[in-house]
């Protein structure tokens, strides 16, 4: 009998791709995943690793056992998720990734929502970009993600992940008081903040700019959407904010609206297996009652 937590590890190895990666993920020292894998080598009998360089690769009767692990972790997770589901009480940890503005908006009212009505209940919050989150969630370092899709930009379809809307954001064009733009056009030759190249967000807000007519001239560049209203605040830079920046704040800019309103869609995911969980379906029910109370 090959053992689960053996073969969990040769899953993560596949994953994560280096001794190391997987070593840091679950709190082991790369020497003990390496021991751990020999021995699951020597119960299946044939090869599971070979040597590429300094780096290690799984042969094709590794590949084999990773996609019957994929499944056997499924239905555990699955029975486990059953077995909670028939208790009364709802306990245990959730480890829950969320984007910055999400944090900001939706998560602490939720927090204070689920402390009340179930303070067996322990929520861990992580911030992490939407589309490392929701493979994250799918590698098993977090339950449950709180993610993002922009306007023509579909956020990541993974295997064994759902999807719950929580709401959908408005997105519009940040400038100071009384600065006089009354459309996207007018910020034309001024100076912008964006987040980082490569997100979802960055791409959508420079397209929508070249479909204005220009290219934005980028300045400042940061994943704070924080640094984004100062920036904006003290004359330095417009920007493209979601509402969800405000959540139960006065707006200190002025907010343009955009050419057909655009709107980006916030959502949940989970692993299908743990979705009927408890915890996690007391987190989402919250999550939605606070978007909801915030008007999103």
């Amino acid at each position: 009998m090959l053992d689960v937590r053996r073969l969990r590890l040769l899953r993560e190895l596949k994953i994560r791709g280096t001794l190391a990666a997987v070593a840091e993920a679950l709190a082991y020292s790369p020497s003990a995943v390496s021991q751990q894998l020999a021995i699951l080598e020597q119960e299946a009998g044939v090869p599971l690793l070979s040597k590429s360089g300094r780096r290690v690769q799984l042969t094709p009767q590794a590949d084999v056992l990773v996609a019957h692990t994929t499944q056997l972790l499924e239905r555990l997770e699955l029975m486990e998720s059953e077995m909670h589901a028939s208790l009364s009480e709802v306990s245990g940890t959730v480890r829950l990734a969320v984007f910055q503005s999400a944090a900001l908006g939706i998560v602490p009212q939720s927090l204070t929502l689920l402390a009340e009505r179930y303070p067996q209940l322990r929520v861990e919050v992580t911030q992490r970009e939407p589309e490392s989150a929701l493979a994250s969630v799918w590698a098993r370092d977090f339950d449950l993600v709180i993610a993002e899709q922009y306007p023509a930009h579909s956020a990541p379809r993974l295997a064994e992940l759902d999807r719950e809307v929580l709401c959908d954001d408005g997105l519009r064009l940040g400038t100071t008081k009384a600065s006089g733009i009354r459309s996207i056009q007018d910020a034309a030759t001024l100076p912008w903040v964006m987040e980082p190249r490569g997100t979802a967000s960055r791409h959508w807000a420079e397209q929508t700019c070249r479909l204005a007519g220009f290219e934005p001239d980028v300045r400042f560049e940061t994943a704070d959407l924080q640094a984004h209203i100062r920036l904006i605040e003290s004359g330095n830079a417009v920007a493209l904010l979601p509402d969800l920046v405000w959540a139960e704040q006065t707006p200190t800019l002025d907010l343009v609206e955009l050419p057909g309103s655009p709107s980006r869609t916030v959502f949940t995911s989970a692993r299908e297996a743990s979705a009927s969980r408890p915890t996690i379906q007391a987190c989402r029910a919250v999550l939605l009652e606070a978007v909801q109370l915030l008007g999103a």
